[in-house]
């Protein structure tokens, strides 16, 4: 049985990634803060013809992380995937700026992703995969992102660092940066863009989806089946890497 852990997986393109990786003879452990969305993408995952478990985390605090990870543990024996996908966005201009949201920013983005990959490692068997979600943002800087910028960019730092040092048990981690997705992380980003420039949300959709070569907004389950690759065994042999899905917003 092919086990997997998707942190964030309650909605938006954690909730695609969990459903691209359930199955027959696949159990599908989904972590989130708010129960009612844990047990309601467990629940249809459990439609699809295999296990599923929901699990309440918070990916800031290390006691509920330890915990989550625990009562994974009691129920399978290994796990072959791991998706650090939980994350937070926003911005505000550095001067003046809430130093309470800049800590939020940093832990949940990237501290909790090292705290769930060091609880979750020790479960993870030989040949298996952690794909950590980045963005972007990771790949280039934007006014008035400080803090979300600093956090993908770092994504990208832990995974290539962690990827050589967990080579030897042919355990493969790589990142992926998706630009602007169909989630509701993606409306607030927009909405706040739109009022902090003065216009209608409509017309900043149309400027930030302008700046996309394919000139359209991303599904989640298009980012959902590029980690279900990353994830399986055609992927063995690629670790270190960072992936974009992002319509040719960056090309680095």
């Amino acid at each position: 049985m092919r086990v997997s852990l998707v942190t964030g997986g309650g909605r938006g393109i954690g909730r695609a990634i969990a459903h691209a990786l359930a199955g027959p003879d696949t159990c599908v452990a989904v972590a989130a803060r708010t129960r009612s969305e844990v047990d309601a993408t467990a629940t249809d995952l459990e439609r699809l013809g295999g296990r599923s478990l929901a699990i309440v985390m918070d990916v800031t605090d290390e006691a509920s992380v330890d915990a989550g990870v625990a009562e994974l543990g009691r129920a399978v024996d290994h796990v072959d995937v791991l998706v650090n996908n939980a994350g937070v966005g926003g911005g505000e201009p550095i001067e003046g700026s809430d130093v309470a949201r800049w800590r939020r920013t940093i832990d949940t983005n990237l501290t909790g992703m090292y705290l769930v990959t060091r609880a979750a490692v020790a479960l993870m068997c030989t040949n298996g995969r952690i794909v950590n979600m980045s963005s972007v943002l990771g790949r280039f800087g934007v006014q008035g992102y400080t803090a979300y910028c600093a956090s993908k960019h770092g994504v990208i730092g832990f995974t290539r660092a962690l990827a050589l040092e967990l080579a030897q048990r042919r355990i493969t981690v790589n990142a992926l940066c998706p630009g602007w997705v169909r989630t509701e992380m993606t409306t607030q980003g927009m909405l706040q863009g739109a009022a902090a420039t003065g216009r209608t949300f409509e017309q900043f959709q149309d400027q930030a989806l302008g700046a996309v070569p394919i000139g359209r907004i991303i599904e989640p389950e298009e980012v959902a089946e590029l980690v279900r690759f990353v994830a399986s065994p055609a992927a063995a042999a690629i670790t270190g890497q960072t992936y974009n899905i992002c319509g040719g917003q960056t090309m680095d």
